[in-house]
């Protein structure tokens, strides 16, 4: 299977998303926000990083429910085409 590379705003969309997250989390640990949200530590990781720059909703929002952080304060601080996009994610 072949995978089709990311455009420049995937990429900065992860990043974006990631530094968001990485911001958020502060002080607590990855290994323990990634317990609390049912995924692998290496998975937060590469979201924080950038390398997952589209992960699943529900990664999202467990992850975002973890840092006490709602999906409005989350794309809020997103740009606003990236809100849009990801706004409609779950439809």
């Amino acid at each position: 299977m072949v995978r089709v590379p990311l455009t420049i705003s995937e990429r900065e969309r992860g990043e974006r998303l990631g530094r968001a997250l990485r911001t958020a989390r502060a002080g607590r640990s990855i290994v323990d926000v990634a317990t609390q949200a049912g995924i692998s530590p290496e998975t937060l990781r590469k979201i924080e990083r950038g390398r997952i720059p589209t992960p699943a909703f529900f990664t999202v929002v467990a992850v975002a429910d973890v840092l006490g952080l709602s999906l409005d304060d989350l794309l809020a601080g997103l740009g606003a085409d990236d809100a849009a996009e990801m706004a409609t994610l779950g439809r």
